[in-house]
This record gives C-alpha cells, sequence and structure tokens, in this order.
C-alpha cells in the first residue's frame, strides 16, 4: 500500500505549505482513494430443503429465478443484508454466520443495460441450512415483488437462472458438502477447484430412490434390480463413484475392490424391485477398469447429499453408521471428497 501523507504541512509561521515533491510510492489520500475500484455489494442465502433441493425466488421484475438476497446498503455489513433480505423478502427471521462463497461478477458481465454503469460486484452466499416442511410453510411473502418460491433439482438451476447465478448457486452447494469453508469465485467459478468442481457434480439429476428402506438381506422371493455397496476406508469414509459425461454420483457395486467383514446392510423397495446395499471394509482397490468414472472417498453424509433418497434416506444413514460401528471404524470429519488414483491402492 503507498504512503499516505495530508496534502500541506505547517511552516514556521504558522501558516500552511504545500507538500514537496517525494519520490517513491507516496500519493495523498485523495489520490489514492481515487484510485482505488469500485465495486458494488450484495448477499444471497442459499437453502435447501429436506431433498436437497434448492430455494429459488419468482420476482415481478425478471423472468428467471434468484436466491432470496439483495443489495447491501451502505455501511451495512454483508451478513446483516442477508439476515434483512430474508425478512423482507420471505417473512423469515434468522442470522446467518456461515458463508459458501464469495464471487467477483466483472463489470462486463453479458445482458447487464449499459446505462445502469455496473462497476462490477463483489457476492457473498451465505448458508440458510435445510428447512423443514414446517419452516417452508412459515414463509410469507410481502405484497410486491417476491410472486413465489419453489425448490429446484440443483441440475435444473441453469434452465431456471441466469447462467453466472446458477454457476454461483451450484459452486456454493458444493462448497457447503465439501465442508471446508467459504469457496472463492470468479463469475461464479472457483478459484480452487476441489475433486467436486472439477468432476461438476450435481449437473445432471440425481436418480431417485424414494423406496421405503429395510434392514437385513433381501427376501427371497424380491427381485433385485441392483447391488451396491457401502465400502469403508481405513479412515471411514466410503468410496463414491462419480460419472465423468454427466457429474452424477453412485454408490459402486460391491465387487469394486478387495473387502472384508462384508454385511447384508438393507434394501429399498420399490417400482416392485428391491435395490440391495452392502456394508464391508475395503481392503484394496484394483486399477480403474472404467475410465468413464471417477473413484472417491466421501463421507456417508456426502453421499448422501449427493443423492435422492426420499424420506428414507435418514434411515439407512442411520443403517450405514451402525455397519461402521460394526466394522470398528472411526466416524469421519467433513473434508472435501478426495479423488482415488487410477492405479489403485492397498490398505
Amino acid at each position: 500500500m503507498p504512503q499516505l501523507t495530508d496534502e500541506a504541512v505547517t511552516d514556521g509561521s504558522g501558516g500552511d505549505r504545500p507538500e514537496p515533491e517525494r519520490a517513491g510510492t507516496w500519493m495523498t489520500p485523495q489520490a489514492y482513494g481515487a484510485s482505488r475500484a469500485g465495486f458494488w455489494a450484495a448477499a444471497v442465502v442459499l437453502v435447501t430443503d429436506t431433498h436437497g433441493r434448492v430455494l429459488v425466488q419468482s420476482v415481478d421484475y425478471r423472468a428467471d429465478r434468484l436466491l432470496p438476497g439483495g443489495a447491501v446498503d451502505a455501511g451495512e455489513a454483508p451478513s446483516a443484508a442477508a439476515a434483512r433480505e430474508m425478512r423482507e423478502e420471505l417473512g423469515v427471521d434468522g442470522h446467518y454466520p456461515r458463508g459458501l462463497a464469495v464471487d467477483w461478477i466483472p463489470a462486463d458481465t453479458p445482458g447487464i443495460p449499459p446505462e445502469m454503469r455496473f462497476p462490477g460486484e463483489i457476492l457473498h452466499v451465505y448458508d440458510g441450512g435445510t428447512w423443514t416442511p414446517e419452516r417452508i410453510d412459515a414463509v410469507r411473502l410481502p405484497a410486491q415483488e417476491i410472486t413465489g418460491i419453489d425448490f429446484a433439482e440443483p441440475a435444473d438451476l441453469p434452465a431456471l437462472m441466469d447462467a453466472g447465478d446458477a454457476r454461483r448457486t451450484l459452486s456454493a452447494l458444493r462448497a457447503r458438502i465439501n465442508g471446508t469453508g467459504t469457496a472463492l469465485l470468479e463469475d461464479g467459478r472457483p478459484t480452487a477447484p476441489t475433486a467436486l468442481d472439477r468432476l461438476g457434480v450435481l449437473r445432471s439429476r440425481r436418480t431417485p430412490q424414494h423406496g421405503a428402506w429395510h434392514h437385513g438381506p433381501v427376501p427371497a422371493h424380491l427381485p433385485v434390480r441392483d447391488r451396491s455397496g457401502w465400502l469403508f476406508a481405513p479412515d471411514g469414509r466410503v468410496l463414491l463413484l462419480i460419472a465423468r459425461a454427466t457429474g452424477a454420483a453412485h454408490l459402486p457395486p460391491p465387487t469394486a475392490g478387495a473387502v472384508s467383514g462384508a454385511i447384508p446392510l438393507g434394501y429399498r423397495y420399490g417400482a416392485r424391485a428391491a435395490h440391495a446395499r452392502t456394508a464391508a471394509r475395503l481392503t484394496a482397490l484394483p486399477p480403474a477398469a472404467d475410465p468413464a468414472y471417477a473413484r472417491l472417498l466421501a463421507t456417508p453424509e456426502q453421499v448422501r447429499e449427493l443423492s435422492d433418497w426420499g424420506p428414507a434416506g435418514h434411515h439407512e444413514l442411520a443403517a450405514v453408521h451402525a455397519a461402521r460401528g460394526h466394522l470398528a471404524l472411526p466416524a469421519p470429519a467433513r473434508t472435501p471428497p478426495t479423488e482415488l488414483p487410477a492405479e489403485g491402492t492397498r490398505w
């Protein structure tokens, strides 16, 4: 930062005389202030429902959907602006201390009218958490501006929102799933992409599996549609497959690696067929046989957040944690999912 000083100094008689020229990076406060870039500031809040869908609102002044939020007023903190906007737009009182993303939006963003003289914007995305049906029912819209709210599948956001808004929202949602703090974005794109960002997870619709959860093996009289495994690494995380072409997340087949201690965890039943789940400890992972899939280690909670399992999802997750305890494995800390090497690994 350049050295700042007053414009004038006092001479021996008590009068002022101009500051003499100085070499180097010295600047007057006025010159320094004039040299700084000016930006707008805004704050929005990302809320999901219990199915992992994102709250978007319709407004009376544009066709595409928006996250709740808006401009930061002069002298207002961004987090205070987020709380104020939620109260004004949805009638919801809350406090949103956790930031998911900070985005730099360039001045030359397409679609902004030139007469607006848009200088660029710094936009803060805060975590509004997961809302229950009861909290959603408590929303009260104002008489004007906000005409409705919906909860959208993440993959549908690019069709509903402005392109930059959709990129930012998906990046913030991935940052929430990663769980390691605020992501820095430039025009909606992370400056330090994680595996979830690089693979573009949530850009395609999640496959719904809303059947009821049942513990134990599949009864002999039920047809089995597919089998998948909760395969645990020694740190308590599980193997997850991501389709490189679509970003879709899948549990692997039980045969994806060398395992020990396999148990029939349970099954989902829907559309007259069962989706069987096995739990086991991974002891080794062979070289990747299918380059179309990336292999990641993720926490069970992250797997659930990348899946569409309906109301019974918490029952399956509880069974997964019981199996982890049965296998004497630790509860994993939430860290960004880690991509495993193509050559495989051993534990």
